[in-house]
């Protein structure tokens, strides 16, 4: 990549040097730019830049007593960076792809202009590229440094200079908190050690009176991809086709085999339910704002759903029935829910 684009990413991260911290030390100076390097005025260590990305990723520091699998995650998806381009993607292809998804699209509708959103483990960063082509300023994260890559050449591509790239531990946030109207994190959270702990650290760099969207695997939801995991390694990856989004002609091998190793080849996930992220957000001052499925029973999302507007929460016989209906129809999807919080502008759990 030329000094130019290595440039380019740079601009953001200086039009935007006012959130950044440095990860290892937490320190409140504002980072420097030397030498095409990253260097902390405080501890003085120093971050390079890789192809126009800044490379901010600091390790956990926890009792080695504890389980971290943040290495052998990463180690993961450096190789099967998740999920993928197809060859022929520019905007307008991103664009029309991403509105035929219901949510991606009441997104980018919903979300006003010239904010800070922030996507923790934006994999190949096609959800960032995609908001970045509004007005508005959008940070994608994540541990992968070939996933962030493919991202990059895309944004530095198709000119979305409103996007940057950093390689970030979600644990050892780069950004100062309350620093975005908006935190995405889809898909990731269950693949950490602590994803509660995760979520927290997350939840911090929310505004008040801002939202965080926090996606992850069901745990009745993922009933039917846990039993193709099991016939995959009891009879050999022959049995692909049990899942209907390899046998979708309309998707290109790439994409499936991405696919197939993040559903069933990764090495650690977990899974949680409705109930146990709504006491997510009450332990650190959101409210429970929608979610998708939606938490009540009888009440589905509609094509014209207002994301932020607030639902209600829903009682235990109807976070029951929910995900039972998940339990039968999120195979197709590996088994996801989606929950939106809103930070409460009197919380004091996050100070």
């Amino acid at each position: 990549m030329s000094g130019l684009n290595q440039a380019e990413n740079l601009t953001h991260m200086i039009d935007h040097a006012d959130i950044f911290i440095c990860p290892a030390c937490g320190g409140e100076g504002e980072l420097k730019i030397i030498d095409d390097n990253i260097e902390c005025p405080g501890c003085r260590n120093r971050y390079r830049v890789e192809d126009g990305i800044p490379l901010l990723f600091w390790p956990n520091e926890w009792n080695p007593t504890r389980e971290d699998v943040t290495d052998k995650i990463k180690s993961f998806y450096e190789k099967t960076p998740f999920p993928n381009y197809e060859d022929f993607e520019d905007v307008g292809s991103l664009i029309q792809k991403a509105k035929t998804g219901i949510f991606a699209r009441l997104l980018n509708e919903q979300i006003p202009f010239n904010i800070r959103v922030l996507e923790a483990g934006c994999g190949t960063g096609q959800l960032s590229n995609f908001l970045g082509t509004s007005h508005r300023h959008v940070f994608g994260t994540d541990i992968c440094l070939n996933a962030l890559k493919l991202g990059q050449n895309f944004k530095i591509k198709n000119g979305l200079e409103r996007v940057g790239f950093y390689q970030m531990n979600l644990f050892r946030p780069i950004f100062r908190r309350e620093s975005f109207h908006l935190v995405i994190c889809n898909g990731v959270l269950h693949h950490t050690s602590d994803p509660y702990l995760g979520f927290e650290s997350l939840a911090k760099l929310v505004k008040k009176d801002g939202y965080i969207i926090i996606g992850l695997y069901n745990r009745y939801g993922r009933f039917i991809a846990d039993v193709r995991h099991f016939m995959f390694n009891v009879f050999g990856d022959r049995f692909k086709f049990l899942d209907p989004r390899l046998r979708n002609k309309g998707i290109n091998d790439i994409r499936k085999s991405t696919w197939f190793m993040d559903q069933y080849k990764n090495p650690h996930e977990s899974k949680h339910s409705v109930g146990e992220v709504l006491k997510w957000f009450d332990q650190t001052g959101f409210e429970f704002i929608n979610s998708i499925p939606k938490t009540k029973v009888f009440t589905d999302l509609s094509e014209q759903e207002k994301l932020f507007r607030p639902n209600p929460r829903g009682n235990r016989l109807d976070h029951f029935l929910i995900q039972f209906r998940l339990m039968l129809t999120g195979g197709r999807e590996g088994g996801f829910f989606l929950m939106i919080g809103r930070k409460q502008s009197n919380n004091n759990k996050n100070g």
